[in-house]
């Protein structure tokens, strides 16, 4: 099992909004995840900043940053651009971050 972390951006009063859709994740999406081998997903946020922090725990060589062709993946993201920093495509500009420490 891998853990994963990536670090996106929330536009400035979307806070609300972006809580309650993912309360009402689509099933499809979440399934779509966990047959990627997703098996816990956090998202936390700074409100000082509008940092979103992501958390994934994986099982395989893949995690959500790799279901970007998937139709139900880019329908999702065009629901959720009018709230994030996005890049073209409508997919979240994210940064993948190194884990630097871990305690069990």
């Amino acid at each position: 099992m891998k853990r994963l972390s990536f670090i996106m951006k929330l536009k400035a009063g979307a806070k609300e909004e972006y809580t309650k859709r993912h309360n009402e994740i689509w099933p499809e999406l979440k399934e779509l995840l966990k047959k990627a081998g997703v098996s816990e997903y956090s998202i936390f946020l700074d409100d000082e900043t509008n940092t979103l922090f992501a958390f994934q725990k994986v099982s395989g060589d893949g995690g959500s940053q790799d279901l970007s062709q998937n139709p139900i993946v880019k329908k999702w993201w065009a629901y959720m651009a009018d709230l994030m920093d996005t890049n073209n495509d409508n997919s979240p500009i994210s940064k993948h971050l190194d884990e630097v420490f871990y305690m069990e």
